[in-house]
């Protein structure tokens, strides 16, 4: 049990202290690492330096423990050492070097674990001086001498660097402080040698001083270099030069002899002692020569120019005329403007055309004459004389195309009044082509095509239709008269003007029920879009495209949301929109509505004038006559209708009992008031006049007879059998205007009977209660 409270003591302490490493004898923890540098970080060459690691450890036994020191230095091992005892690790960096600059750091190892100190930089100042050695200070040109550079006490990675007169001449790279190099020196004279080295330190690199100068002496070779040429004056192309490349004073060398002859950058021969060349001299050829001897690292050259008089010059061909069209004939002239007339016969200089096979005929020596082929063709002129052959530069014919017929046409529409674009071209014809726009064979304006993809446009405005027809462009690319075009044919938009907007309808007063066409016609060029309008709507009741200058719309069966006003827009491509004066239609009621209403207020009418006619009776009825009890319990029939055909305001209204007429009358109907009304006058021939007086001043007066028969009742008034005439007048006044005559509704009634008395009788007035009442 108590070895097993110690193991979970232990694994638990092992859990929250890691640092803390626990065996089952010892428990132990590494506190602290750190190294230190002494005297100093910043030192000198040759100082005494020691690395001090320090670490700190804590154990709960008095058993020493084992500990791994380890000694870095820019992350690589220098040093290790294993120790049981608590002191300092000390590592000692005797007489320090440059190299020893760095970083280094300190590590302990305890049983598997391991901890590190922080890094700490040494650096060392100071390089010793370089020391120049030479085996040799006095040599012949291109001999090999020996020298050494030692940089004294100093390690590491060096590099070593030698120098003739301040010029960097070999490059040394070594592990040690000291490098040889071989030496040889090309020029005769004195020559100061020096060297130098580079420690290289990570990151960076230390430079020491120079060394001492060492002189050394360069003494020149006995051997010469020959170079002669032959003839040595006055050469001209094709002469022979003879060529040679010699040495002289030449002792016994183990080293090997080359000897090289070149003409600028063309090799012409080698040899070991000596070399000879023949050629023919050129002009064009460089008039240098040079002879070169190499013998190991020794180099001698001689040179020597010569000066090549030109037998002739370079010919040159040229053609005429300048510019020549396909199977035009033409001339080619092939000349050397220049020979040596001292050395050569004008004779003896020939001319003729590569290729051979040129279609062209020898006219003269250097001329040659023939047609231009359709193609594009190559030629050279070829000069010879005494061996020596020239050629000019090639010369490329390229035959013109005659220009074609050209063309002539409007580029989009041709609107009247408005600018448009006139375009001229040939389908075949090599470039620059001169376009010129002609009216009526007068020039207007000349344009000129260069490039492939350039056009020939004019710009041209018209005022009529038939102008168009003037216009004609004239093509030319060469010296020859220019070629037409046929007249410019083009349809001419002209721009919408005079719309008007119509209407047809199949009665004259526009009603209910009827069709109505809305007629949309204009001048101008078709084809016209129009589109008709309704004010109050954004988009067109109708819109169409015709090639006519009109067009139609159809209302079948017209209603009185119709009513309205309508215009029409219309445009073509002159793309001008003109607009119609508005029409007004106003649909007014169908006649079957009117003859409702008509009916509707003549019914109305009818009821107010039996009303009043009954009314006024009644009342007459009461003063002046009282029919017999039978015909008043007999039934009452009442008719209306119009007293004329042309009124219909007046109405003729009969009453009738039976088949007996009581009373019949002729009713003018006011607008504002209806009044009928009757009055016997006192006498037959009272009312004749007054009857008189109003006829000659009233046109409008009608008269009705109307015929009662009249029973004898002997116990009132002896009457004799006969009729009595009853006149009635109804005053007509003009629709909206005021009356002016006090007329009012008057009736006159006049009883003529066959009575036997001269004078008239009037009866006395009963009243009878079974008459209706008359109601105001």
């Amino acid at each position: 049990m108590g070895l097993l409270l110690l193991l979970t003591s232990t694994l638990l302490s092992s859990y929250f202290h890691p640092g803390r490493v626990v065996n089952a004898q010892q428990s132990f923890t590494i506190r602290d690492v750190t190294l230190s540098i002494e005297p100093s970080t910043d030192v000198t060459r040759d100082t005494n330096v020691t690395l001090r690691c320090q670490a700190i450890v804590s154990s709960s036994g008095q058993e020493p423990l084992s500990r791994e020191y380890t000694i870095y230095k820019d992350s690589n091992t220098i040093y290790t050492k294993t120790s049981s005892t608590s002191e300092d690790l000390l590592y000692p960096l005797p007489e320090v070097r440059v190299s020893n600059t760095g970083k280094y750091k300190c590590a302990i190892n305890i049983e598997g674990k391991q901890m590190t100190s922080q890094a700490k930089k040494l650096t060392v100042t100071g390089l010793s001086r370089p020391v120049l050695h030479l085996n040799k200070r006095v040599v012949s040109e291109g001999e090999e001498l020996t020298a050494s550079c030692t940089a004294p006490g100093e390690t590491g990675f060096i590099f070593f660097y030698f120098y003739e007169d301040s010029k960097e001449i070999v490059e040394k790279q070594v592990n040690s402080n000291q490098a040889e190099a071989k030496l040889r020196f090309s020029s005769i004279g004195i020559h100061k040698i020096h060297c130098a080295y580079i420690v290289l330190v990570t990151p960076g690199s230390f430079k020491s001083n120079q060394s001492t100068s060492i002189t050394v002496s360069v003494k020149e070779l006995p051997v010469t270099v020959v170079l002669e040429i032959s003839p040595p004056y006055k050469i001209y192309e094709g002469d022979q030069l003879v060529i040679l490349c010699t040495m002289s004073n030449f002792g016994r060398t183990s080293e090997s002899v080359h000897l090289y002859l070149s003409q600028g950058t063309r090799l012409l021969s080698t040899g070991s002692t000596k070399v000879n060349h023949s050629m023919v001299a050129q002009a064009k050829d460089p008039g240098e020569f040079e002879c070169r001897l190499e013998m190991g690292n020794v180099v001698k050259v001689t040179t020597k120019t010569i000066s090549v008089t030109e037998l002739f010059s370079v010919p040159t061909l040229t053609m005429s005329p300048a510019e020549v069209f396909q199977k035009e004939y033409m001339t080619l002239t092939c000349k050397s403007e220049s020979y040596a007339s001292e050395r050569l016969r004008k004779g003896e200089l020939t001319y003729s055309l590569d290729p051979p096979q040129s279609f062209l005929m020898s006219k003269d020596n250097g001329v040659f004459f023939g047609k231009a082929l359709l193609l594009d063709f190559n030629y050279t002129c070829v000069a010879q004389a005494k061996g020596v052959v020239k050629h000019s530069e090639t010369l490329t014919v390229r035959p013109k195309v005659a220009v074609s017929i050209p063309k002539i046409l409007v580029v989009g529409r041709a609107i009247l009044g408005q600018p448009f674009k006139v375009l001229c071209q040939s389908d075949t014809g090599s470039l620059p082509i001169n376009y010129t726009l002609l009216k009526d064979y007068t020039p207007l304006s000349t344009t000129s095509v260069k490039l492939p993809f350039q056009q020939a446009l004019f710009t041209v405005n018209i005022t009529n239709s038939n102008e168009i027809n003037k216009y004609m462009c004239e093509a030319k690319n060469s010296h020859k008269e220019g070629l037409l075009s046929k007249r410019l044919n083009a349809t001419v938009v002209v721009p919408l003007t005079d719309l008007i907007l119509s209407i047809l309808s199949n009665s004259q007063e526009i009603s209910e029920g009827d069709y109505l066409y809305l007629i949309c016609s204009t001048l101008g060029t078709p084809p016209i879009t129009f589109k008709l309008y309704r004010e109050g709507t954004e988009q067109p009741l109708y819109s169409t495209t015709s090639n006519l200058n009109n067009t139609s719309y159809e209302i079948p069966v017209l209603s009185k949301e119709h009513s309205g006003k309508y215009y029409c827009e219309a445009v073509n491509h002159a793309n001008i929109v003109i607009t119609s004066d508005p029409v007004i239609i106003e649909v007014h009621l169908a006649l079957w509505k009117k003859a409702v209403i008509g009916g509707f207020s003549l019914v109305v009418l009818l009821v107010l004038l039996v009303a009043a006619v009954l009314y006024f009776r009644s009342n007459r009825g009461r003063e002046t006559y009282s029919p017999p009890a039978s015909k008043r319990e007999a039934a009452a029939e009442l008719s209306v209708k119009p007293s004329s055909p042309k009124s219909d305001d007046s109405l003729t209204v009969n009453l009738t009992h039976d088949t007996e007429v009581y009373n019949a009358a002729t009713v003018k109907v006011d607008r504002a008031e209806v009044s009928v009304w009757s009055k016997r006058p006192p006498d037959a021939d009272a009312t004749n006049d007054e009857e008189s007086s109003v006829v000659s001043s009233e046109p409008d007066v009608e008269y009705t007879e109307v015929v009662h028969p009249r029973p004898v009742d002997p116990a009132r008034v002896p009457l004799r059998k006969g009729t009595d005439t009853v006149y009635s007048e109804l005053q007509n006044s003009p629709h909206g205007a005021a009356d002016h005559h006090d007329y009012g509704s008057v009736e006159y009634a006049e009883l003529n009977g066959e009575q036997p008395e001269a004078d008239h009788y009037y009866p006395e007035v009963n009243s009878y209660q079974d008459l209706p009442v008359p109601v105001d």
